[in-house]
């Protein structure tokens, strides 16, 4: 794809299912199967969350075809951050047309959206494996500010629940887990 202009556009009635097929494919991309991302789309989460007043999508068009989007909420008013912020929730461009600035195309419009409402800081939540992501906003200046960690629901109740309440074959496990460890620590390798 040769470098052409890029147009961004917020989300509208008019653009909304162009920005619905961009979600869709942008789930696919991530692993999720065509009819997992279109039951998301379409279980009516995406299109409250569109509709909500803390949330805003913009489309980004080369050729006056859609070939990314961002979006966006406003924490203007913190509540539990230091500073009025704007964070970028999602930001995807298709395969095709990375490289070809529609990602800083989506980024300028946000930033100087962020700059009208007097939001101060503009963060990102980017997965830590993806590391092309990671890179291109640290190109940008963007700098870790948090770890953000997660687990299972199921998981952490267990965990909660303490060792007596573990299944004997998850103690089993552990105490395995534990012999070896403490055996490598015997003897050394080398």
């Amino acid at each position: 794809m040769a470098r052409q202009p890029v147009t961004v556009r917020k989300v509208d009635a008019e653009r909304r299912a162009a920005f619905i097929d961009l979600w869709i494919a942008s789930r696919i991309e991530a692993g999720q199967t065509r009819a997992a991302a279109q039951r998301a789309a379409f279980d009516g989460r995406l299109a409250a969350a569109l509709d909500s007043g803390g949330i805003t999508a913009y489309l980004a068009f080369s050729n006056d075809e859609p070939v990314g989007y961002a979006v966006t909420s406003d924490t203007s008013a913190p509540v539990l951050v230091d500073a009025p912020a704007l964070t970028i929730e999602q930001l995807y461009v298709i395969q095709v047309a990375r490289k070809h600035g529609v990602a800083r195309a989506l980024l300028t419009l946000i930033a100087s959206r962020a700059e009208r409402c007097g939001a101060e800081i503009i963060a990102t939540n980017v997965p830590s494996q993806v590391r092309d992501a990671n890179r291109f906003f640290a190109r940008l200046g963007f700098t870790p500010q948090v770890v953000r960690r997660a687990t299972p629901t199921a998981a952490l109740l267990r965990r909660l629940a303490g060792p007596e309440a573990r299944p004997a074959v998850e103690r089993a496990v552990l105490r395995r887990r534990v012999a070896r460890l403490r055996s490598g620590r015997a003897h050394p390798v080398g």
